[in-house]
Parts: structure tokens; C-alpha cells; sequence
């Protein structure tokens, strides 16, 4: 990603010596790079498992912890179930088939 926003900020320089509007926009870009990308991405901590979702809950410490998160989630996919009936059926017949 920040190879795609550098070269995104140099090919902005480039275009601006025609019109330093883009000079503008390229540091612009920079900044929210900084401010928002590099922000998230280096304060993201790393997954001892590589296929772990990044945004998955950390393990429960205990059964009980584990069961009360297992039977939120069924609370919440019965809900979706009920509110969404066709889409719920549209996801079974793409996990079954």
C-alpha cells in the first residue's frame, strides 16, 4: 500500500510542475498517509496464527468466556436468519454446494 500512495505522490509531483494544484494534492495524499495509513498499519499487533481474520476477537481465557461468545454469535445468526430469509437461504446453498 504505500508503495501504490508514494508512487501515487511522485507522479503528482511530476504533473505539477504544469499545474501546482497537483503539488498540493500530492502533499495532501502524503499527509493522510501518514495521519491514517501508517497509523493503522503499525499499530495492528501480529497474530501468532497467519489465518486469523484481523478483525477476530482474541481467544477466550476460559470456557465460560468461550461459551458466552459462541452463544452470542448463535444469537446473532439466528437474528440474521430471521430478518434476512432469503439471503440466509442464498449463503446456505453457496456453503453447501
Amino acid at each position: 500500500m504505500g508503495t501504490v500512495v508514494l508512487s501515487g505522490a511522485v507522479v503528482l509531483v511530476v504533473l505539477g510542475f504544469g499545474n501546482p494544484l497537483y503539488w498540493l494534492a500530492a502533499v495532501a495524499v502524503l499527509f493522510l498517509y501518514v495521519r491514517y495509513g501508517l497509523a493503522t498499519s503499525t499499530s495492528t499487533p501480529s497474530s501468532p496464527s497467519a489465518g486469523a481474520a484481523p478483525s477476530a476477537a482474541p481467544a477466550p481465557t476460559s470456557y465460560k468466556a468461550y461459551r458466552e461468545r459462541r452463544d452470542t454469535q448463535a444469537r446473532w445468526e439466528r437474528r440474521y436468519r430471521r430478518e434476512r430469509p432469503l439471503e440466509a437461504r442464498r449463503q446456505e446453498r453457496e456453503r453447501g454446494g
